[in-house]
């Protein structure tokens, strides 16, 4: 009798939790895989490693009329400032129709940065970092001892990478090298990018 009233409460909480896990798996799922994500990641893992270029391998390619610069920070970062010839796509308004309206053939040379390829300009090319250690939290990601917090980089050009090779383009490379905003190489575009060129302009005229 002991046992048989131990087992009625018992029974009635497992019929409970199934009817409950029931009434919150009834509704339909979005359209969210990160399995796919998962794959995707693996299978261009390689690919991106021997596309990773420098500023000048950048400059080069972009004489190539089938090469396009593409800089998917948001639109009011990328009318304030971007390299010269770039054209924008934010990452937000990645779809396979925006993406083929402004970049047709899957096999056009695409070169991409972000602000991470930027020092020198926290205003329109901010870095996007996260030290954990710095508000207590703690990440499994390995800093020099075993499981030590340590600063994250949390670049868009991973994102986009990986979102253009899942649209279907393959033909994709990536700015690596760390250019200072104040590099002469550097020829930017944009309603405060003019302002410097302007600047830079009169500094070389007064042999500064």
């Amino acid at each position: 009798m002991y046992r048989l009233r131990l087992l009625i409460p018992l029974t009635l909480c497992l019929i409970q939790y199934s009817v409950f896990c029931q009434i919150d798996d009834d509704y339909s799922k979005s359209l969210v895989n990160f399995e796919h994500y998962e794959v995707l990641m693996q299978e261009i893992k390689g690919i991106r490693k021997e596309r990773l270029i420098s500023f000048d391998q950048l400059l080069k390619f972009q004489k190539d009329s089938k090469t396009i610069i593409l800089d998917t920070r948001s639109k009011d970062k990328y009318e304030a400032k971007h390299i010269k010839g770039a054209i924008n796509l934010p990452f937000t308004e990645f779809t396979t129709g925006n993406l083929r309206a402004i970049i047709p053939d899957t096999d056009t040379r695409i070169i991409i940065y972000c602000n991470n390829n930027f020092e020198g300009d926290e205003k329109y090319f901010s870095g996007k970092f996260f030290t954990p250690d710095m508000q207590g939290k703690r990440t499994m990601i390995k800093g020099e001892g075993m499981f030590n917090p340590k600063t994250i980089t949390l670049a868009l050009n991973i994102p986009t990478y990986l979102g253009l090779y899942g649209y279907g383009y393959r033909n994709i490379y990536e700015l690596d090298e760390l250019v200072n905003i104040d590099d002469p190489r550097l020829i930017l575009d944009g309603t405060n990018g003019m302002k410097l060129l302007k600047f830079k302009s009169l500094s070389q005229l007064q042999g500064r």
